[in-house]
């Protein structure tokens, strides 16, 4: 439930506790939220032990989709297109294709020339239509 929450989350969340409640209220605040996240942890460790024993073997077949929910819940777009479209190949998307030495050739890179240079102690060009 709160795996996500890391010590900089939790010092965060105490330091507004102080400011929100005084220091006088935060320890009986602190200690109400922890016992009510332990009961609810109780009362659910006691459904699933409960759905157990009612169910049985059924359970499990119960639990197996729930699971496969749960990977695409956490899969991405990028994880799916690899996993579906590319057989778990990503080079695709990496952009990791050939090597240089892989390529049986070296062609100049494709797109537009390079610019020439520019000598410095040439006049710029006026036009004075354009002003």
């Amino acid at each position: 439930m709160f795996a996500n929450v890391g010590w900089g989350e939790m010092l965060v969340l105490v330091i507004a506790g102080l400011v929100i409640l005084g220091p006088e209220r935060l320890p009986g605040a602190i200690r109400w939220t922890s016992n009510s996240v332990r009961q609810a942890r109780e009362y659910l460790s006691g459904a699933t032990s409960q759905l157990r024993q009612d169910l049985g073997p059924e359970f499990e077949d119960l639990r197996e989709p729930l699971s496969e929910l749960q990977k695409l819940r956490g899969m991405t777009p990028r994880a799916a297109l690899t996993k579906h479209l590319l057989d778990g190949d990503d080079s695709f998307l990496t952009g990791k294709f050939d090597t240089p030495a892989e390529k049986p050739h070296s062609a100049p890179p494709p797109g537009p020339p390079p610019p020439k240079p520019v000598d410095p102690s040439a006049a710029t060009p006026f036009d004075s239509d354009a002003t």
